[in-house]
């Protein structure tokens, strides 16, 4: 008995330990087993990247005759608490491939799933609906395509789906609707079409709904109103149609309604007023009508109402008072009248109130006076009427306001001035009076003002100077008086200007000229008298011009022919005399002129817009144009009276002599000069630009190089070389001295003369400043702005300072040299081209803005000619189009 009793506790032993073996050992083999295949799963989608070594998964590997085991090592991956994947994480992570491989059948126990914000593409497989366990899927910011598969219907346990910002398209699948524990569903910025399924409404969990920025038509479902717990409901820039449904007042949690940018018809349901967690509803840019129900006023927590760009009529209601969290108040482009709420600036939150294009009347709101929180405010368009004066307080925030087309009276405030950061003002088309208040000028940061079609008098305040930020400014339409201040030289930054319609006089101040923004430029119907100023032909940008209806007189100046982006011109209605200068040929840019009633005689323009032109009122004008006599040179020349023949015969007499006796007196001296000339061996013939004195200059360089000692050499070239000097004045100048003289072969002085004459006329930022020059049988050199920084093929050379030229800066210095080179080839005249472009003759300024340099091959293109003579040294660079013999 003992031995049997003793033989039976082996065996309950045994067993035990059997029973042990089976109970947690084979479980921890099997989860190794299944980890391991998991492993393996994910590898092999792995393998199907594109860009394996551009992403961040390098922990995801297999080792030989280990258990590759992913949980809580690979990036990304977690498990559960048996050793089973349960959470893929790989948001931004670089991933360039497509969810083919995806291993969804070997990660049963899957729950998480975040790949947003990488480069995945193709579609979304049918196979995801066995991840059975899965609640959270993200495929947000991808390139994924096709359709959503309706098996993501099976998915029971999902309550969140992201798959917005892809290229998902067709209709949204019904089966979402299966989806009862869904919270948060986002579809937006695809391009999804058909309606918004009814069903949704049976997603009773669901607090979050982005479905804005797709193609969705139909209309907004009534079934909505059945998601009580949405917040968030964002349905915007869609081709949604009918109307709001009332069914949405029951969504009492909502906080946030995006409907706007789509067809909605109909008027705004009162049931709205139901939705008291409401902070943000945005309803404009549809087709809404009637009026604006009174139970919004109920929306107490509401900030933000968009109702813009709809058919919205009637008054404002009253109860907008009690709005007072609101923040944004839009009402613009709508057919609302009536009076505005006095007090809707109760609460003090006030930034940005907008209601311009409507047939409001009566007072500007009285509240707005104290509104401090004001940043934009936009009125204008409607029939305000009060006194502007009394209205408008100052404001430290306000930095946009347009009271234009009402009907406003009173004086403009001395207030605005008080407003630091104001940028925009816009009064325009009322009924002020006074003057421009001086203080005005205190609101430095002003970029725009628009004081135009008033009754403003007085002259313009001098220290309007020091709005240097001024970008628009319109003073036209008023009864200004006086000169124009030269303070406005400050203006710098101006690129557009109207002062027309005003009594101002005197002449148009050359300070105009320094305006080199500016591309409209109005002074019609004043008095301005003189000439028109010559400077006005730096303005290349200009493409408006307007002088007309004023009394200037004199000739129109050459240089306005600079003015190649000019397009339209009027100058009738003056006195000005003269021809039409003949390079006005060369503005190609010009399609509509006014020249009529003026005393301009002369063939007009070889210009295509001088065909349609006005030219009325010009008696003295001839032309192969319908209106004008043809001219007649022979003709015009024998046409010179009794009377003026006996005034000029005496004049040109006298001058015949006085001509003779110069010529004598030249000689002799010309001849003494000679003499002086072989004493000392000095054969100079200098020609100065800009501040130098040719031969002052000539003897500081001679000084300054030690007679060009090598010490001072930067420079060797196939020409000549390259010196510094340092001139007394302190300032730096490159000479570069030709090996050899042109004395004793004329042709070729001749040549190099009408080159550098050529070079002088150049004027660009991009390319080196040509100073002077000097030829003489000791010496011949240029003289030029010093650029410190060297040559682009010394720093190109020298890698320390090659790897301060970033990107930008390299498509900065190619930007600079292909306007240098479009300025030779189209803006010169004759046309200029370099035929040497190489980094050698590219020159850097401190800031790497770069210059053109080294012009000793460059040739003159007659306009008239394909031939040039005496072509030397290689082509380089030639403009496209023009063919070289």
């Amino acid at each position: 008995m003992k031995k049997q009793k003793t033989m039976t506790n082996l065996l309950c032993c045994l067993a035990c330990l059997i029973l042990y073996v089976q109970l947690f050992l084979s479980p921890n083999i099997a989860f190794a087993s299944a980890t391991s295949s998991e492993a393996e799963a994910l590898l092999k989608w792995k393998a199907t990247f594109q860009n394996e070594t551009k992403n961040n998964l390098t922990s995801w590997a297999y080792y030989p005759n280990v258990n590759t085991n992913p949980c809580n090592v690979w990036t990304g991956v977690s498990c559960n608490t048996a050793a089973s994947v349960n959470r893929v994480n790989l948001t931004n992570s670089g991933i360039q491939g497509t969810l083919y491989e995806f291993p969804f059948l070997s990660l049963p126990n899957l729950e998480y799933v975040d790949l947003s914000l990488n480069q995945l593409f193709g579609a979304i497989p049918s196979q995801i609906s066995s991840l059975s366990k899965l609640i959270y899927l993200d495929l947000s910011h991808n390139q994924l395509s096709g359709k959503i598969p309706p098996e993501i219907g099976l998915l029971n346990s999902l309550q969140v789906l992201h798959l917005n910002e892809n290229q998902l398209n067709g209709s949204i699948p019904q089966e979402i609707s299966q989806l009862q524990f869904l919270n948060e569903l986002c579809l937006q910025k695809n391009n999804l079409t058909g309606p918004i399924p009814p069903d949704f409404g049976k997603l009773k969990d669901l607090t979050m709904m982005y479905l804005f920025k797709n193609q969705l038509s139909g209309s907004i479902p009534s079934e909505i109103g059945n998601l009580k717990s949405l917040v968030n409901l964002g349905i915007y820039k869609n081709n949604l149609s009918g109307s709001i449904p009332t069914s949405l007042g029951n969504l009492t949690n909502l906080t946030l309604l995006y409907a706007y940018e789509n067809k909605l018809s109909g008027v705004i349901p009162k049931e709205i007023g139901n939705l008291k967690s409401l902070v943000d509803l945005q309803l404009s840019e549809n087709h809404l009508n009637g009026s604006i129900p009174s139970s919004l006023g109920d929306l107490s927590n509401l900030e933000i109402l968009f109702l813009r760009d709809n058919q919205l009529s009637g008054p404002i209601p009253q109860e907008m008072e009690n709005l007072k969290k609101l923040a944004v108040l839009q009402l613009k482009n709508n057919n609302f009248s009536g009076y505005l709420p006095q007090n809707i600036c109760g609460g003090g939150y006030l930034e940005n109130f907008t209601a311009q294009n409507n047939h409001l009347i009566g007072s500007i709101p009285k509240s707005l006076k104290t509104c401090k929180s004001l940043v934009r405010l936009r009125l204008e368009g409607n029939q305000l009427t009060g006194n502007i004066s009394d209205d408008f307080g100052a404001y430290p925030n306000l930095r946009f306001i347009d009271l234009s087309h009402n009907n406003l009276h009173g004086e403009i405030s001395h207030l605005w001035g008080q407003c630091p950061q104001l940028e925009t003002l816009r009064i325009a088309g009322n009924k002020l009076t006074g003057s421009i208040p001086p203080e005005i000028s205190h609101a430095t940061q002003i970029h725009e003002l628009d004081l135009s079609s008033n009754s403003l008098v007085g002259v313009i305040p001098k220290n309007f100077g020091r709005l240097t930020s001024l970008v628009n400014l319109m003073l036209n339409g008023n009864q200004l008086w006086g000169p124009i201040p030269s303070e406005f030289g400050s203006l710098t930054d101006i690129e557009y200007l109207d002062l027309s319609t005003n009594n101002f006089k005197e002449s148009i101040p050359g300070i105009f000229g320094d305006f080199l923004k500016l591309h409209y430029l109005n002074l019609s119907n004043n008095k301005f008298s003189q000439e028109i100023p010559f400077q006005l032909g730096k303005l290349v940008h200009l493409s408006q011009l307007d002088l007309s209806h004023n009394s200037l007189e004199g000739k129109i100046p050459s240089e306005m022919s600079s003015m190649q982006s000019l397009e339209k011109l009027n100058l009738s209605y003056n006195n000005l005399t003269g021809l039409i200068p003949t390079n006005f040929d060369e503005m190609h840019g010009l399609y509509r002129i006014d020249i009529s009633y003026n005393q301009l005689q002369g063939p007009i323009p070889n210009n295509k817009a001088f065909q349609n032109a006005r030219m009325d009122g010009n008696n003295g004008l001839c032309g192969n144009v319908g209106g004008l006599k043809p001219c007649n040179h022979s003709v015009e020349h024998k046409h010179t009276s009794k009377k003026e023949f006996l005034i000029i015969f005496p004049i040109l007499g006298t001058l015949l002599l006085a001509f003779l006796a110069f010529v004598l007196i030249g000689r002799r001296s010309r001849r003494k000069q000679e003499q002086e000339i072989k004493r000392s061996n000095m054969h100079e013939s200098f020609f100065s630009i800009s501040n130098f004195d040719g031969r002052k200059m000539y003897g500081e360089i001679m000084e300054a190089t030690n007679g060009f000692d090598v010490v001072h050499c930067i420079g060797k070239g196939g020409q000549g070389s390259v010196y510094t000097a340092k001139l007394p004045s302190g300032s730096i100048v490159a000479v570069k001295k030709f090996h050899q003289t042109l004395d004793g072969e004329e042709a070729s002085r001749k040549e190099f003369l009408n080159e550098i004459r050529a070079l002088t006329q150049i004027r660009h930022r991009n390319i080196v400043k040509f100073l002077g020059f000097c030829s003489s049988a000791q010496h011949s050199f240029l003289v030029y702005e010093y650029l410190e920084t060297g040559s682009l093929a010394a720093i190109l050379s020298n890698e320390n300072e090659a790897k301060k030229l970033d990107w930008s800066t390299r498509v900065r210095i190619v930007k600079g040299v292909s306007h240098a080179l479009c300025y030779m080839h189209h803006d010169c005249s004759p046309p200029i081209v370099h035929r040497d472009i190489t980094s050698s003759n590219i020159l850097l300024h401190c800031d790497y803005e770069p210059c053109v340099s080294d012009f000793g091959t460059a040739k003159l293109l007659n306009p008239d000619s394909s031939n040039w003579t005496a072509l030397a040294g290689t082509y380089g660079y030639v403009a496209p189009g023009k063919i070289l013999k």
